[in-house]
């Protein structure tokens, strides 16, 4: 193994569209992070869960991937083992209870509902 870093991938790109988007979903108590492995995508997290954005043309954002709940700080996979759900990142694992799974429902539609395009009037 040669010890050389992984090749970073190129900055993105944000208009001055995609960030008012982002000053948006910061006023609604989003914050926006930064995630390893996953340094192409903006992330955003609140009440313990979090999701990647990507930057669309015309200033929209869209959800890279389905929102996840955090365990240990990274993005949990939500798994079934043993007749249990689980909330799962490498090695650590947290319970999928009845309030972490509303609370990932209730972020992922909030973030849903902010990331839709405005309507015309």
């Amino acid at each position: 193994m040669s010890g050389a870093p992984p090749p970073q991938p190129p900055p993105l790109e944000l208009t001055p569209a995609h960030l008012e988007r982002l000053r948006l979903l910061a006023a609604a108590g989003f914050e926006l992070v930064r995630f390893q492995y996953f340094e192409g995508h903006i992330g955003l997290r609140k009440h313990g869960c979090a999701a990647l954005l990507t930057p669309l043309a015309g200033g929209a954002l869209k959800l890279a991937a389905e929102p996840a709940y955090l365990v240990e700080g990274h993005l949990g996979a939500l798994v079934e083992r043993g007749g249990e759900q689980w909330f799962v990142w490498k090695s650590h694992q947290v319970p999928a209870t009845p309030a972490r799974l509303a609370a990932l429902d209730e972020f992922a539609a909030e973030l849903r509902a902010l990331l839709e395009p405005p309507r015309a009037v």
